[in-house]
């Protein structure tokens, strides 16, 4: 049951897609939105004092980084006061004040990682996007907070995001404990979809079996999905896994977050790491 959505954003435009995306989410799931901004503080901010800077350089340097953290700040609530406009969802602190979709608007000081991480773990779901080219957006360690450090799914927007519809979604299924906690977090969108379709690798690490046995779990459900192993030979998962979504028409992808460990696909690749990088369409996971 998702009825606390977090999505932190920094004020960005890139941001205005990931926002938009948990307010859609939000109003099918009939759950609470709140809009986080973590204001970093001025010190923090800043690079590692040089030895031969001066007190002079330092404080500048310090000015420097509130005035910029404040604009970004005030771009951020600029940002929600449009979307609240938007959406049209009430302004709501406590479950008691509404019988509905809702959204709140957060503003908090910190390090982002420390101040997700905690947030995140008193949510049912964190949209965030995907780091792109600009430099003022969310950054990767923000996304690494949200997926290891909360112990709550995932929705990750990747950038020029133009589709907020879940009616066609794909689940990369392994049968990992990663794949189960995504496809539990996904049920109730993956019981308001039009189309829903298991995709499972053949490889030497997973058995096209496992597709069938997850199809029947759904069942259970009122899900009817369809089934599909592809071939893969080593190290080709991750691309022939969005080929088939691109194939299906998918338009959310649930799967499992990093079922090996972090370092070795920072130094191998992995299925996780492709999906991030190319993914054209948004990701629920779950670590």
């Amino acid at each position: 049951m998702v009825n606390v959505i977090l999505c932190p954003i920094s004020g960005a435009p890139e941001n205005e897609p990931v926002l938009d995306m948990a307010y859609a989410v939000a109003k099918d799931l009939n759950s609470h939105l709140d809009v986080l901004h973590v204001q970093p503080e001025a010190k923090e901010s800043i690079p590692l004092m040089g030895e031969g800077m001066s007190v002079a350089m330092v404080e500048d340097m310090i000015r420097i980084a509130e005035t910029e953290a404040t604009e970004r700040a005030k771009r951020a609530r600029q940002m929600f006061d449009a979307s609240v406009g938007r959406h049209g969802l009430p302004i709501a602190e406590r479950a008691s004040e509404t019988s509905g979709a809702s959204v709140l608007w957060l503003k908090e000081h910190g390090r982002e990682d420390e101040v997700i991480a905690w947030r995140g773990r008193l949510s049912d779901l964190t949209v965030v996007g995907r780091p792109g080219d600009s430099d003022d957006v969310l950054t990767p360690m923000v996304l690494n907070a949200a997926i290891f450090e909360t112990g709550r799914p995932v929705m990750v927007v990747p950038p020029k995001s133009e589709s907020i519809a879940r009616k066609r979604v794909a689940i990369s299924w392994n049968g990992s404990q990663q794949s189960a906690r995504a496809v539990s977090s996904a049920i109730k969108i993956l019981e308001q979809a039009d189309a829903v379709m298991v995709l499972t690798a053949d490889s030497s690490r997973t058995s096209g079996t496992r597709g069938p046995e997850l199809a029947s779990y759904l069942e259970w459900h009122g899900i009817q999905p369809d089934t599909k192993v592809f071939e893969s030979p080593a190290g080709s998962v991750g691309p022939r896994l969005l080929e088939e979504c691109t194939k299906f028409g998918a338009d959310l992808l649930v799967t499992g977050a990093y079922t090996h460990s972090r370092m070795r696909q920072f130094i191998l690749g992995g299925v996780t790491k492709h999906v991030l990088g190319h993914a054209q369409i948004p990701m629920l996971m779950a670590h």
